[in-house]
């Protein structure tokens, strides 16, 4: 099993998970991060650190967010890897909640 990115976490792109994630399995893009299946060791110290509680579980992601496990795979092959925590993006806080955002996700 793996942790994956969900939707919540588009334009929101909070990094305090980043910082706690002991394989830096993560990966950036505009305004979305990834992590990458193979690489995360499902410590789950990542999970409780997102402001956006945009971290789930493989194995416990609602239907309407399955689709992040590919998404989380493919994208993670071609970004960039981030390791050190960011500032979120100043807008951050008005994004986390709203839905739809997938149409919103930058590559």
């Amino acid at each position: 099993m793996t942790f994956v990115v969900t939707e919540n976490c588009i334009k929101c792109k909070y990094t305090d998970c980043v910082e706690v994630c002991p394989v830096d399995c993560f990966y950036e893009g505009p305004n979305f991060l990834v992590i990458h299946p193979d690489e995360c060791i499902d410590c789950a110290l990542c999970e409780p650190e997102c402001p956006a509680e945009a971290i789930l579980s493989e194995d416990e992601l609602p239907a309407d967010q399955e689709k992040y496990i590919a998404l989380n795979a493919d994208l993670a092959e071609v970004w960039p890897n981030i390791s050190e925590r960011k500032e979120a993006p100043a807008d951050a806080d008005e994004w986390n909640g709203k839905t739809p955002k997938h149409d919103l996700l930058e590559r």
